[in-house]
């Protein structure tokens, strides 16, 4: 089982979602549970990374919104790419998010590492995410981030603007 993981393929879909989302001046939510990147696929996955950051950069200078739902877990290179590049960066309660898992940190450190360290919770704390939402509540969340969006996008934004959702869940 490979935990899901950011391959080729994976960061194709990505590419593409954008790619389409700038075709129909759409903004782009992505929903990510990840074990990180394929690393059976050697330079290919890790290119995977800069692929999918330079394409959403291209969605930034066109100034559609994109939102990033990180779930539990999102690891390795969907967090140090895509994930953490949303204009809006929400995660589950109690998400498991980042690069390196905390065995790896603390043998680097040498030192223990804080209570809920990688912890969605803790991130919103630290300031590296914007909030965390409970599942039940994502729609509602999604719908009134949308409207906000919706609200503050000039008049010829608005006619063209709408959301698509990608799921990156890759799970048994």
């Amino acid at each position: 089982f490979m935990g899901g993981s950011l391959g080729s393929v994976e960061g194709e879909k990505i590419v593409r979602a954008v790619d389409r989302a700038m075709e129909k001046h759409q903004g782009l939510i992505i929903v990510s549970a990840s074990g990180g990147a394929r690393m059976q696929e050697s330079t290919f996955s890790l290119m995977q990374m800069a692929k999918t950051s330079a394409a959403l950069k291209k969605m930034d200078k066109a100034k559609l919104p994109f939102i990033s739902v990180l779930t539990d877990p999102t690891m390795g290179g969907v967090s140090a790419s895509f994930a953490f590049l949303g204009d809006i960066i929400m995660a589950e309660p109690g998400a498991l998010v980042g690069f390196a898992g905390q065995r790896v940190i603390k043998q680097t450190i040498g030192a223990d590492l804080p209570e809920g360290f990688q912890r969605a919770e803790f991130l919103l704390e630290k300031g590296s995410i914007d909030m965390v939402v409970n599942r039940n509540d994502m729609k509602k969340t999604l719908s009134d981030l949308l409207t906000m969006f919706y609200r503050t996008t000039n008049a010829s934004q608005l006619l063209g603007l709408r959301f698509f959702l990608i799921l990156l869940q890759e799970r048994e």
